[in-house]
Parts: structure tokens; sequence; C-alpha cells
């Protein structure tokens, strides 16, 4: 069963990484992100240049093998050593992590990315200016504010802008958003992710966080930055308010409310003000795992 999981995923990471069979790679080589490809009726495939969580979510496919473990199970180390060996693209490629080669304390890796694609993919997503929120990671690009993306299609043309708080379009109804707030569970993956690449790259990886700032940090070190950027929206600030109220000043200062918290569905990029549902506590309660893992 392993085995065979391990062969799908293979699989599935060359065919989002390398342009093979008359496909296309789901990663832009200049821009050092992926993308969605809209495949057309004609063959022709199109990328879809949205900087959303899109070229994000490749990142959440990681996972660590440490040594004992894949020593205590030979068929699927055998298997594993003849599906490198015999599978050309994996070692010469260079399109997504060598589980071959041997990290921090001789653990193995398997992850869509390789090392150069992960700080690739980082940079815009710690960069202030795009993806990171003194909050999270938005689901849009801030870039996308001065530059919306448009596509024209049938004499119509559409466009996805950076929208922080509620949707600008009646899409479904209105009251979902995917072009800008900061989604709880996405960034809680995100978090998890970076832990398991930072399990295995240790301190021979460090990127800078923010970027543009000079500030070298590792990538569980990163982890912890974002943990505390997303629990902040529920902490009173220096003005002894909760960036999750926002402006509704009932729950900001009645003794009665104020310490009632609520579990927003999601949150407004730029300020942290809660939005959506106010009892999503099924994801937005991860919330509690993240100060757990803090006072750790």
């Amino acid at each position: 069963m392993a085995s065979k999981f391990f062969e799908h995923f293979l699989r599935i990471a060359r065919a989002m990484t390398d342009a093979y069979r008359g496909g296309k790679s789901l990663w832009d080589e200049a821009d050092g992100f992926f993308y969605d490809v809209l495949h057309l009726p004609d063959g022709g495939n199109v990328p879809l240049k949205v900087r959303s969580l899109v070229g994000l979510i490749p990142l959440l496919a990681v996972e660590t093998l440490e040594h004992e473990l894949v020593e205590s199970l030979p068929a699927f180390k055998r298997r594993l050593t003849w599906f490198f060996e015999n599978r050309v693209y994996l070692r010469d490629s260079g399109n997504v992590a060598c589980v071959k080669d041997k990290g921090h304390h001789a653990r193995r890796l398997l992850a869509i990315v390789n090392r150069e694609r992960l700080i690739r993919t980082l940079k815009p997503m710690l960069d202030e200016n795009e993806f990171l929120s003194e909050y999270g990671i938005r689901s849009v690009s801030k870039f996308h504010k001065e530059n919306p993306y448009k596509f024209h299609v049938d004499g119509q043309t559409h466009t996805i802008s950076y929208q922080p708080a509620e949707s600008e379009s009646g899409l479904f109804g209105g009251n979902s958003n995917w072009r800008g707030p900061i989604w709880f569970p996405i960034n809680y993956l995100l978090i998890e992710s970076l832990q398991k690449f930072d399990h295995y790259y240790g301190d021979s990886l460090k990127v800078e966080c923010p970027t543009g700032s000079g500030h070298m940090l590792t990538l569980g070190e990163v982890a912890t930055e974002l943990s505390h950027r997303l629990v902040k929206m529920f902490l009173r600030n220096g003005d002894s308010e909760r960036p999750i109220y926002g402006d509704q000043n009932t729950f900001q200062q009645d003794p009665h409310w104020r310490d009632l918290i609520l579990f927003n569905e999601y949150f407004h990029g730029d300020n942290g003000a809660g939005l959506g549902a106010s009892h999503q506590t099924g994801w937005t309660g991860l919330v509690a795992k993240l100060i757990q893992q803090s006072g750790g």
C-alpha cells in the first residue's frame, strides 16, 4: 500500500512539474510560481497567471521519512530504490525533491518542490507586498490590487483583483471570497508543511522573512512567525482591541461582550477583521493548536 501511494505521488508530481506527453507544466520558470492552466477544446493550454493560493498549495504535498522507518520496511525500501534507479526523470529533471538525498538525521523527503523551487515560491509568499499580511497569508497576492489579472474569452473579459474583505462579485450569493482574505485552514496547513520541510532541511536552509527585510530564518522559525501573526488576530493590541472585531465597538469595549471570542470563517487580508460566518470553529478553532504549540 505504501509503495502504491509512493508511486502515485511521484507520477502526479511529474505531471505537475514537467511538460511531457504534450502536456504543460504548472510551474512557471520565469516567475518562479505555480499557476492554473486552462486546457482548451482545441488542445491548447493557457496558463492563468493569477498569484493565488493555487501557487502555494503544492507546498502542502510534503512528508518526511525517518531513516529508522525506511530501514524497518525492506520491501518498501527496495521499491523506492528501484523506482529511483529506473525512472530517469526522477534523477535528471530535478523538478521534484529527490527522495534519495538524505537530509537532517538521514531523513528522506517526499515533496512536489525541490529546494530551489521551494525558496522561489516562498519569496512572494513571505512578501508583505504580496501574500504576507500582518495577520497571516492572503488568498490572493496584494500585487493584483494595482495589477488585476484579466482573461479574455468569447468576447468577454473576466477580472481577478485583490479584494481583502467581502467579495465584490455576486458569485456564490456574494458571501464567499477567495480573492484576498486570510483563510485559517490553508494557513494552518502551510505552517505544518514548513515544519515538515524544516524537519528535513534543519539549519541548512534559511529564507528571508519578511522578503526584503534581511532577516534570515529557518523554515521552522518562519512557521512560528506565521503562527504568531494568526494568533495576533485574537489578542488585544496596544489599543486594547482585538483585530478580529474590527470597528464593532460592542465587541471591542462592552464588558459583557469583549471577552466572548468568535471564530470567523475568514479574515480581512489587511486588518484581520473577522468576516463570513461567526462560529466556524471547525477550522478557525485550529488557533488553539497554534497557541498550544507556541506555549510548548
